[in-house]
């Protein structure tokens, strides 16, 4: 019999489950261990590369979805090791956290279920790696938010356990399904998922079946893993707010309704929480409705007010308030239908084009209400003032919350850790990527023996044990791990070391051909440009950036241009600004940009846009003569742009023309 049998569930995510199997190999070396993988129908190449770099893992190809708990019943099922451990692809072991879980299980003999401390990529807890069953209760302080106000209370912070010390063991009613470890008694006696579980909850209903079967559930804290969380469900089209919620209405229909009453308060406190988790989720659309609501019903009364100034007008009582409210739900669904409101960003354009139908629509709906009908006058005032304060708070907010901002113009500082070839490797790679602007600050080494040596062209910062110290001093966003030279413990002693600076941590796959972080996967070989088309070619884009270009360069000719000509009979010298200013006119004609590449380029058929007059070559501090280098600004512009990133580099722009680098 093996020691240990290990099952992961995949699902479109091949860059962390090789990460994940890499780390699997070198925590396994003094255990016997055989490795499953249940492939649910991925399409992302996931099969050929288990067959390729993986030969000796056990796979199965389902050829549909059938749901985390089934797939894992089929590989339990086939499986032979004394101890079962499933575990989530988006995970990374420590080099001792088998041997450790193992040794755990032999010393409690009572165990039939037991998890480790969960990490997220910075550093933190994962609160659902401990929790209690959904009881009336403990669902009540969750949904009101208790267990958040009073993460210490044993009262109100059942749910989650965050009262208890995540550095002591103890026994848990459940444990979280990315890493579970099952003693094979426990399974032989409970069996393995209720596959009426699709997805979620499944891991809670096998913990209840697991203590009723008379095992405990233990929380282990003398080792831990890094999840990633969720990768899979970013992939699929599945609603996993709603698949979560289904679950936990199946678990108290199963297991806690012994009472009406029971029932309806655990069912109650779901929906509210469903209910919470949308509004979460769609709170940006639901902010842009309720503002542009109640900024139309408000115009409308103000110019209700301007119109009676000039002529004496009123709506009838008894139109009130409806005559406000519902001329202020019909734009808001026009808006609507005009995709003005998105989960993820404020569109400016796409309101004003709604605006503009809106208009239309509601001038041509007065002519069936006579009674209470808009004169033409006061409806054209309404939208004025609309047509101001849409953009207006879109613009705000934008601003405040960098929401749709595209805040990567600047390089993003990065150190790699480690001193070898691969690291050097991984750095030449990330200066030549085309997807993103990496700014390699230098390395970081094993000792520091090695610190202010210089390895190639690439400076050693610091070492492991002085890293924080060198992410503060030089601006890091990044920290990138050459998993080739570094243990998976090592790393994980840096990210806890590291918690709370605000950096990304990632770990490079074994070949160097991606980056797997906290919120995407990073490719770093180049990429078939001719089959991609970037903002700059979108056509909502591409009239945002001509609108700029026209508004600007009237500005300019009107209000400067005048300015600039007669300083230049005083001093003949073209400064950068003079040449920005003289060189308005070729822009309002079209010809050229104030934002754009340097010069008229094509790379393989991509266009990359008009000439600028500034742009990311102007206001970055590169070697404009290097082809390389402006390259890969070039692209990484024509990918990114839209009129906040203009603005912004319009912003540096003046800057550094008036005040020079800062």
């Amino acid at each position: 019999m093996k020691d240990l049998s290990i099952i992961i569930v995949n699902y479109n995510v091949k860059e962390f489950l090789q990460n994940l199997l890499y780390s699997i190999e070198k925590a396994s070396q003094n255990l016997s261990v055989e490795t499953f993988v249940v492939d649910n129908a991925s399409d992302d190449g996931s099969v050929d590369i288990i067959k390729e770099k993986f030969p000796s893992v056990n796979l199965i190809a389902n050829k549909t979805n059938i749901g985390f708990g089934a797939a894992n019943n089929m590989a339990m099922a086939k499986s032979a090791g004394k101890y079962v451990l499933l575990i989530n692809p988006d995970t990374i072991v420590k080099e001792d956290t088998l041997v450790k879980m193992v040794s755990f299980f032999e010393s409690r003999k009572d165990a039939g279920i037991a998890g480790c401390r969960v990490l997220n990529p910075d550093g933190s807890l994962q609160l659902a790696c401990r929790r209690s069953f959904p009881g009336p209760w403990t669902s009540f302080t969750k949904v009101t938010g208790l267990s958040s106000l009073f993460p210490k209370s044993r009262l109100f912070a059942k749910y989650n356990l965050t009262y208890l010390d995540e550095n002591k063991t103890y026994e848990v009613d459940a444990v979280s399904g990315s890493f579970m470890m099952m003693s094979r008694e426990a399974y032989n006696k409970v069996g393995g998922f209720d596959e009426q579980f699709f997805m979620y909850g499944e891991d809670i209903d096998l913990c209840y079946r697991t203590q009723k079967a008379g095992f405990k559930v233990y929380f282990f804290h003398e080792t831990e893993i890094i999840h990633y969380k969720g990768e899979s469900t970013k992939r699929s089209s599945i609603d996993e707010t709603t698949v979560f919620y289904q679950a936990m209405h199946l678990f108290v229909r199963k297991h806690l309704s012994s009472s009406f009453i029971v029932e309806l308060i655990l069912q109650f406190a779901i929906f509210i929480r469903k209910i919470f988790a949308f509004l979460n989720i769609y709170r940006l659309i639901a902010a842009g409705i309720v503002i542009d609501f109640v900024i139309f019903s408000f115009s409308l009364l103000a110019a209700e007010k301007i119109y009676g100034m000039f002529k004496a007008h009123s709506f009838p009582e008894y139109s009130k308030p409806w005559v406000f409210i519902v001329p202020a739900f019909i734009q808001v669904m026009v808006s609507a239908f005009s995709m003005a409101y998105k989960k993820n960003s404020i569109s400016i354009l796409r309101s004003l084009i709604s605006l503009f139908y809106g208009i239309l629509l509601l001038s041509t709906i007065t002519y069936f209400f006579k009674g209470v009908a808009f004169s033409r006058a006061l409806l054209l005032i309404n939208y004025i003032i609309v047509l101001i304060a849409f953009p207006l708070w879109r613009i705000i907010f934008k601003a405040k919350f960098k929401i749709g901002i595209v805040a990567e113009s600047r390089k993003i500082g990065t150190l790699v850790v480690g001193t070898g070839e691969n690291a050097l490797k991984l750095a030449a790679k990330l200066n030549a990527s085309f997807t993103s602007i990496y700014r390699v600050a230098g390395l970081i080494g094993q000792t520091r023996k090695q610190i202010g040596e210089k390895i190639e062209k690439y400076p050693v910062l610091g070492s492991i044990e002085n890293i924080k110290k060198v992410i503060n001093e030089n601006k890091i966003d990044k920290v990138i791990f050459s998993s080739e030279e570094l243990s998976y413990n090592q790393m994980f002693a840096i990210v806890a070391d590291c918690q709370g600076e605000n950096v990304e941590f990632v770990v490079a796959g074994n070949d160097l051909n991606y980056l797997v972080g906290k919120s995407s996967i990073s490719m770093l070989d180049d990429i078939p440009l001719l089959k991609l088309q970037y903002n700059i070619s979108d056509f909502i884009h591409r009239t945002a950036k001509r609108s700029l270009d026209i508004a600007l360069s009237l500005f300019l000719l009107v209000l400067i241009y005048p300015f600039v000509l007669i300083a230049g009979l005083f001093n003949g010298k073209k400064g950068p600004f003079r040449r920005f200013v003289l060189n308005s006119f070729k822009v309002l004609k079209g010809g050229i940009s104030f934002v754009g590449p340097k010069d008229k380029v094509e790379y393989e058929g991509l266009y990359v846009g008009k000439p600028g007059l500034t742009g990311l070559w102007f206001t970055e501090n590169i070697d404009r003569n290097d082809f390389q280098e402006n390259k890969k600004l070039d692209i990484f512009y024509a990918k990114n742009q839209n009129i906040w990133l203009d603005l912004e580099i319009l912003g540096k722009s003046f800057s550094k023309m008036f005040y020079g680098d800062k």
